[in-house]
């Protein structure tokens, strides 16, 4: 879906062997300039199928197994989806002592609605096929929506909004930007698809879009987080993986813009894509620009729409300001 909305606007789309989908515009100007937001989700995996037909599974990504707790799944089979609910003792039949006790992902089950292991393959399944929760967007009061996978469809939805942008101004930008929906962030502790992406694109510059903490409920340590609410535009990176000058320029393009932002300090991995990108080659200046989210890596994250576009502007700002001279370079 995101290559076949590029193809109506963008000069050359693409998919490579890892699952990365490219979409450029204004090829063969200059700098190179690459825009990347995560197209994968967190999920679960099957590891065994029991004779009775219940699918045993363990994590994709970072899950709060108590989230997942009679949770509705979608289950990706050879011949389709199956659908499938997460099992669980019943409260009445767990001890009274062991009821305060948090449940663990390899204490759960996916029911199927098969009589043994025969009926499991009959549908199609077998180990080592994903799933995800069966959870669809919806509108929240406001402009805000709720959804799993916000971590980081979003950002890939950003990024490519941000091309479409420059890709109708009159006066197209001097660089060649590739913005790039990644795969495999939320399992690639060596950069996952976003490094060899990197590799590929070979930008000069790279801005990721990804998502952070929202600060605005209830018991969140703002002393370690800092203050980003929803509705309060882009949240810019500081340290790690965040070029300084790259965070200088954003930062004064939005308030030249008049674009709402708050700063959040990185000072180990930022855990997002940046990681990935800012050493890629001769290493790549790497901007790390997220939208305030909350109930991360659950069914039902939260996001302000207004804060997508806000961030689409600014890297579109940024983008527009870049010419064959730009130098990142620390003086």
């Amino acid at each position: 879906m995101w290559r076949q909305e590029a193809e109506t606007f963008a000069s050359d789309v693409r998919v490579d062997v890892s699952g990365n989908s490219f979409a450029t515009v204004n090829p063969g100007g200059g700098p190179s300039v690459m825009l990347a937001g995560h197209i994968d989700e967190i999920g679960l995996q099957v590891t065994h199928i029991d004779e009775e037909g219940f699918l045993y599974v363990d994590e994709i990504g970072g899950w709060d197994p108590q989230v997942l707790v009679g949770q509705r799944v979608t289950i990706l089979g050879r011949g389709g989806d199956v659908p499938g609910v997460i099992g669980k003792k019943a409260i009445h039949l767990i001890l009274p002592e062991e009821r305060s006790k948090a449940s663990k992902t390899r204490q759960l089950w996916v029911d199927v609605g098969a009589a043994d292991r025969a009926g499991v393959a009959a549908l199609g399944l077998r180990v080592g096929d994903p799933m995800v929760i069966a959870q669809g967007m919806v509108r929240l009061a406001g402009d805000l929506i709720a959804s799993r996978a916000i971590d980081d469809r979003v950002g890939a939805f950003v990024v490519l909004e941000a091309i479409r942008m420059l890709a109708g101004d009159r006066k197209p930008p001097l660089a060649t930007v590739t913005a790039v929906a990644t795969a495999q962030e939320e399992i690639g502790f060596q950069g996952g698809g976003a490094r060899t992406s990197a590799y590929s694109v070979d930008p000069a510059v790279a801005i990721v879009v990804d998502v952070t903490f929202s600060t605005d409920v209830p018991d969140i340590e703002k002393k370690e987080l800092g203050e980003h609410k929803l509705g309060g535009g882009p949240v810019l990176s500081r340290g790690s993986a965040a070029h300084n000058e790259v965070f200088e320029m954003l930062a004064k393009i939005a308030e030249e813009e008049g674009i709402p932002y708050t700063i959040q300090a990185s000072p180990k991995a930022t855990r997002t894509d940046a990681d990935g990108i800012h050493l890629s080659r001769h290493g790549v200046p790497t901007g790390l620009v997220s939208v305030p989210n909350r109930y991360m890596h659950s069914p039902n994250e939260v996001v302000s729409i207004e804060d997508l576009f806000n961030t689409a502007r600014l890297i579109a700002a940024f983008v527009r300001r870049l010419g064959p001279d730009t130098d990142f370079t620390p003086r």
